[in-house]
């Protein structure tokens, strides 16, 4: 796979077609598996590594599921080119900014990726448009299936799979789904959210997973354990609470627009105003813009833009994407100020169109 060909395209997840779309971004199962004759990664010396990246490489593309993968040499890329895959949502921070032998295997679709040597050997990933739970683990689990028959994974009778992390021991799995909350955020219902959520052992994290802060009002709600459930528990404690907080988000937009609209309009333009004109401007505060015109769009409030594009940007204008764009290498000064430019190029010609309300 060339990674160059990748920005032009957008995965699956960032289409907006997926249902429930407008609150949630996307649905992401993810499995934590290790081989058994192996030490985990944080025991592994370096030619352990290598000998588990070469042993998993043979035997994806072994496996039912490997003819429809691109296995990427992680270790041999270059900075840049890791930080892409990784705002891809296609490898983790940690597999990026690891040490020693370590790969990536991909979808067309980026739907379905497998990491080799991050904190356990293989870590599966798929994710879906929308709230789609039930089709996500459908597929991740006909994945897993395919390489487990291949592959000799540590599993105890007792215990579950095995793996670095004790939080992840037994099922091995993570149940995540990214949602877009400004509404909650603007009418200060966010924190008494989360504290809920805490409270039924459901973890917060922001747009990137563990560690990362919460951006442009994106947010994964995931498990927090996995030993003593079962896949289908863990699936129902995340599946069963989405759509209460999307009937909250639902409520909070309502009321801006009733009790407020004036003042929300003025937010949304002024977002969309600043995309189309600035000259130099951060990440940040891009991410923060777009999630206005974002709600903007799903409120009726600008015309003219279309869904997919918004959540394309939110990928397209993060530093790495930016340079690969761009084809060369960019100091954040310059990165800011070609991001502003790649923004009025995308928005020309565009005007925002206020609701006849």
């Amino acid at each position: 796979m060339q990674l160059d060909n990748l920005t032009n395209t957008v995965g699956e997840w960032l289409r907006g077609t997926g249902p429930e779309s407008d609150i949630v971004m996307s649905s992401r199962v993810r499995l934590a598996r290790n081989v058994a004759q192996f030490p985990f990664v944080s025991r592994a010396t370096e030619q352990d590594r290598t000998e588990i990246e070469k042993f998993l490489r043979e035997r994806i593309a072994k496996s039912p599921a490997g003819a429809a993968l691109d296995y990427i040499d992680v270790g041999g890329l270059e900075e840049v080119d890791r930080q892409f895959l990784v705002e891809r949502q296609l490898i983790s921070r940690e597999l990026a900014e690891a040490q020693g032998a370590r790969a990536v295997a991909i979808d067309g679709r980026e739907q379905v990726s497998l990491m080799v040597n991050e904190e356990d050997h293989l870590r599966i990933q798929c994710m879906h448009s929308g709230l789609d739970l039930e089709a996500v683990w459908a597929q991740i689990r006909a994945v897993d299936d395919a390489v487990g028959a291949v592959v000799p994974y540590a599993y105890h009778p007792r215990w579950g799979y095995l793996t670095a992390c004790p939080t992840n021991v037994g099922t091995g799995i993570r149940v995540s789904v990214m949602l877009h909350l400004p509404a909650l955020v603007i009418t200060r219902q966010i924190d008494k959210v989360f504290r809920s959520l805490h409270k039924i052992s459901l973890a917060v994290r922001g747009l990137y997973g563990e560690g990362s802060q919460a951006m442009g009002d994106f947010y994964q709600i995931s498990n927090q354990m996995t030993l003593g459930k079962t896949e289908e528990e863990l699936l129902q404690q995340v599946g069963d609470v989405v759509p209460v907080l999307i009937d909250y988000e639902r409520r909070a937009r309502e009321f801006l627009v009733r009790e407020t609209q004036q003042n929300v309009h003025d937010q949304v333009s002024r977002a969309y105003g600043i995309l189309r004109t600035a000259q130099t401007i951060s990440a940040e505060e891009t991410m923060q813009l777009l999630s206005r015109v974002r709600m903007g769009v799903l409120l009726g409030l600008i015309g003219d833009v279309n869904l997919a594009d918004i959540n394309s940007l939110l990928v397209r204008t993060q530093p790495a994407h930016l340079q690969k764009l761009r084809g060369v290498e960019l100091d954040t000064r310059d990165r800011n100020i070609e991001r502003a430019r790649y923004l009025r190029q995308h928005f020309e010609g565009g005007e925002p169109r206020a609701n006849a309300n």
